[in-house]
């Protein structure tokens, strides 16, 4: 028997509306489903609403028009498209977590005179929205405006720990995975193994693997405590880098990020 889509979606924001208009609403909530789950599938959104397949395709192509989702060619797949990352992005500008955040890399970047930086989640790569180079003369340059492979930077390995196993394989449905060096983690099962380390230490490492020369250690903030996946990293260059500094680096980073956290509600 199929659910309907009142049993399944998160509690209305507000009073009912006086006229509903059910094919709005449905389309609704599949962009809800969608925030919890990295790709959909057809009957996937057909069970979701309680729906026939037939009227959740005409939803979901509705919404491909408009640019909230895309369509995977190989898989069929439904994923955020650029309209829907764009409405978060512009949410995320308003609300200037940057700002919001800025004091807490300062107080990193002074503590541990190492380049820091804040990134976001978009897909499968890390968006850096914001970094302070290290004062030394030797650093780890800015990434600033940069986007790189999540598998491939420690924040990006940090907010991928805060899926669950099903979504990290909607996210990478394929066992091959792109890389930037010859350190790069390149397989999915090898990508699962290390998010599991991630998630028993609390904190994400990286050497040499985005970049030759450079280390990283970063934390995530928890799942639910901004619009899209957030973290924060501390760079350094791989000769400055010991166990010892790794985990010193870790457990100041998750102290920061727990009291960063605070102020995202």
């Amino acid at each position: 028997m199929k659910k309907s889509g009142a049993d399944v979606v998160p509690p209305a924001g507000g009073p009912a509306p006086q006229y509903p208009i059910e094919s709005v609403d449905n389309a609704l909530k599949i962009l809800l489903l969608l925030g919890e789950r990295s790709e959909l599938r057809l009957t996937e959104v057909a069970d979701y609403l309680g729906v026939a397949s037939s009227t959740a395709h005409r939803l979901l192509a509705m919404l491909q028009y408009r640019g909230f989702i895309r369509q995977e060619s190989r898989s069929k797949a439904y994923r955020p498209g650029t309209a829907l990352t764009g409405v978060a992005f512009a949410i995320l500008q308003r609300f200037d977590v940057r700002q919001t955040m800025r004091p807490f890399l300062e107080e990193l970047n002074r503590e541990l005179t190492e380049t820091v930086h804040l990134g976001i989640l978009d897909g499968t790569l890390v968006r850096f929205i914001d970094a302070i180079e290290s004062p030394r003369a030797v650093r780890v340059a800015s990434r600033l405006g940069q986007s790189m492979p999540a598998n491939c930077v420690s924040s990006g390995k940090a907010m991928l720990s805060q899926l669950s196993l099903d979504d990290l394989r909607r996210l990478y449905p394929h066992e091959e995975l792109e890389g930037l060096t010859s350190n790069s983690i390149r397989s999915r099962t090898d990508l699962e193994i290390e998010i599991e380390g991630v998630r028993r230490r609390g904190y994400a490492m990286s050497s040499e693997e985005s970049e030759e020369g450079v280390s990283s250690v970063s934390v995530a903030f928890p799942k639910g405590r901004s619009p899209v996946g957030l973290a924060m990293n501390v760079a350094v260059p791989v000769s400055r880098m010991s166990r010892t500094d790794v985990r010193r680096i870790g457990d100041v980073l998750m102290s920061t990020v727990d009291e960063a956290a605070k102020l995202l509600h």
